[in-house]
């Protein structure tokens, strides 16, 4: 085993999600050896902002730094090269003279401009075009423009020409590298409606559009890229990889393969298919550079559940059930729940194939709190279906799913997913995916690293009343759109 080599090489992964930092090292055949998590704080007011502690999660990402270097002891020596892996579309401002937060993070569930996006719905197939995304305020552009407008420290550090702002991961690159590097990777850069996938930089267009000066901004770069170097114990370790979760979870048991559907269901959820070239603009579909490599890209087509999780903490919490609680109880209910009711999932809006910003949540038909905490989760499934559906209009439909994320390790979702999608769906047993693949971009690529790896297996069964609750649930889903009724 690598763990009794000492002089083999290790590899540190830096996974900053929603509810949590994590610091990962993992050997060259993609054992961890060790990690350490930190908690933070997500804040939610008015139903449209969603904010986190930037100095919380700096502070958090350095602890669990410090723990894993303990953990590991004189074996820091062998960390060869890290990773930093963060939610995409998250956005801070802060000073670059001093290195501290002018803003709350504020999350990519965070809304609260989204009126004011609206007024730019005639540059909707421009935009598209150019970014590969839809007009939507879960993107960095209108949150920035927000800080810009509303935060008078924002303004003041734009005065004296000490202003940076951006995606929550040139933040951390800033404030943990010892070179303080203004830089942001092409994966997060392309999550704020202001870089343009055809020149992999910021589109000065777009940047004028939205009133957000390019200067404001770190520089575009590559994910594989000489970021600076980071202090664990004693050593420094060159970062040499930054990314998004979602697309680093693809990596998580090696090159992703073009014949298979990619599901990641944490908070959000995200349905991907590989492609080895710019698929152009596909409606009601974003278009993501999955991995930019410098000489290389590698694309994929993406449709997007905006609340998996994130609902059921929602109406978990309105049934006074927290995630332990939820853990433990939904199992059972899902395995035993025959006839719960519908779940209309517009929790932090709609986002693919719907794309509707503003949609009235609520269920459909009466069930107590366990049928309708299956309704939520049906509604996941339902909202991964319709974009499974969506994707294979203009790709081929795949061979079979494989699902990553917390909420994956629901075996009542899987089930349903399998017999919906009508083909297998594959669980491995590393579920947290994120860090893993991040890990795995950091080797030579020479071995994949999910061999060993054990994975569940959930097929296709007979279940008519389920397929029938699916076509009621789209039909109800499409006349409250039609109808416009809003929150």
């Amino acid at each position: 085993h690598s763990e009794q080599l000492p002089g083999s090489r290790l590899y540190l992964a830096l996974d900053q999600g929603g509810h949590a930092g994590r610091a990962l090292v993992f050997d060259a055949g993609g054992r961890c050896l060790t990690q350490a998590s930190a908690a933070c704080e997500v804040r939610r007011r008015d139903g449209l902002r969603v904010e986190q502690d930037p100095e919380a999660i700096v502070s958090g990402l350095q602890d669990c730094i410090a723990r894993v270097a303990m953990q590991l002891g004189s074996r820091c020596q062998d960390i060869a090269v890290a990773a930093l892996v963060t939610q995409r579309s998250s956005v801070v401002c802060w000073n670059r003279g001093n290195a501290k937060a002018l803003t709350p993070v504020l999350s990519w569930q965070d809304r609260r401009a989204q009126d004011w996006l609206s007024g730019f719905a005639d540059a909707a197939d421009r935009i598209h075009e150019t970014t590969g995304l839809m007009l939507s305020a879960h993107y960095g552009a209108s949150k920035l423009h927000w800080c810009l407008e509303h935060i008078p420290a924002v303004q003041a550090a734009a005065q004296t020409r000490q202003l940076a702002c951006g995606p929550l991961a040139a933040f951390l690159l800033f404030r943990l590298l010892d070179q303080r590097p203004l830089l942001v990777d092409s994966g997060n850069a392309a999550r704020t409606l202001l870089w343009n996938r055809h020149t992999r930089d910021w589109d000065p267009g777009l940047a004028a559009l939205f009133g957000v000066p390019i200067d404001y901004l770190p520089d575009c770069v590559p994910n594989r890229h000489a970021f600076g170097t980071l202090r664990i114990g004693q050593h420094s370790v060159p970062v040499a990889l930054c990314h998004g979760d979602q697309p680093a979870a693809l990596f998580a048991a090696g090159m992703p393969r073009y014949d298979r559907t990619y599901i990641n269901i944490g908070t959000g959820a995200f349905v991907q298919r590989v492609l080895d070239h710019d698929p152009g603009e596909v409606p009601g579909l974003l278009t993501a550079l999955l991995l930019d490599e410098g000489s290389r890209q590698y694309y994929a087509l993406e449709g997007t559940v905006n609340s998996a999780g994130g609902a059921l903490d929602t109406i978990g919490k309105c049934y006074g059930l927290d995630a332990e609680a939820l853990t433990v109880q939904l199992p059972s209910w899902l395995e035993h729940c025959r006839t719960p009711p519908l779940f209309l999932n517009g929790v932090s809006g709609l986002g693919a194939p719907f794309w509707v910003t503003d949609f009235a949540s609520r269920f459909v038909g009466a069930g107590d709190m366990a049928e309708c905490l299956v309704a939520v989760v049906e509604s996941i499934v339902f909202l991964l279906q319709s974009n499974l559906e969506a994707l294979e209009t203009y790709v081929a439909p795949s061979t079979d799913i494989v699902v990553s994320g917390g909420v994956a390790t629901l075996d009542g979702l899987c089930q349903r997913l399998a017999t919906l999608s009508g083909r297998p769906v594959r669980r491995p047993t590393q579920t947290e995916a994120s860090a893993r693949g991040a890990a795995w971009l950091l080797t030579d690529h020479a071995q994949a690293w999910n061999e060993a790896d054990a994975e569940q297996c959930f097929t296709p069964i007979e279940d008519a009343a389920l397929l029938y609750r699916y076509r009621r649930w789209r039909t109800a889903m499409q006349v409250q759109i039609d109808t416009g009724v809003s929150q």
